[in-house]
C-alpha cells in the first residue's frame, strides 16, 4: 500500500476577508475531493486573509499512480489564477517505511 500527501502553500490575490478566503478555498478543496477522490483540507493559515495551505492525500496499490494524482492535483492548484502556488511538499510512502 502506498501512501501520498501534498502540501500546498497558497497566497491569494485581492483578498480582505476571512470570508472572501473561505468563498475562495472551500471550492478548491471540494473540487480536488471531487476530481481527484483524495481527502482534502485547508490545514495552515486558519487566521490570515491572504495566505492558506491546502493538503491532499490518497492511497493506492502501486506508487505510479499515487504519484500521478499528486502531480494532477499540484498543477489544477497551480493553474488558477485566483492562487499563487508559493510552494508544494510532498510525501509518498509505503505503510512499512
Amino acid at each position: 500500500m502506498w501512501i501520498g500527501a501534498i502540501e500546498l502553500d497558497l497566497l491569494l490575490g485581492d483578498v480582505h476577508s476571512l470570508k472572501t478566503k473561505r468563498g475562495l478555498v472551500r471550492p478548491l478543496v471540494r473540487e480536488l475531493r471531487q476530481r481527484f477522490e483524495v481527502s482534502a483540507a485547508e490545514v495552515d493559515h486558519l487566521d490570515l486573509h491572504r495566505r492558506s495551505a491546502v493538503g491532499a492525500s490518497c492511497v493506492a496499490a502501486d506508487r505510479g499512480h499515487v504519484v500521478d494524482v499528486l502531480d494532477r492535483v499540484e498543477r489544477l492548484v497551480a493553474a488558477r489564477p485566483e492562487f499563487e502556488l508559493l510552494s508544494a511538499r510532498r510525501s509518498v510512502s509505503t505503510i512499512d517505511d
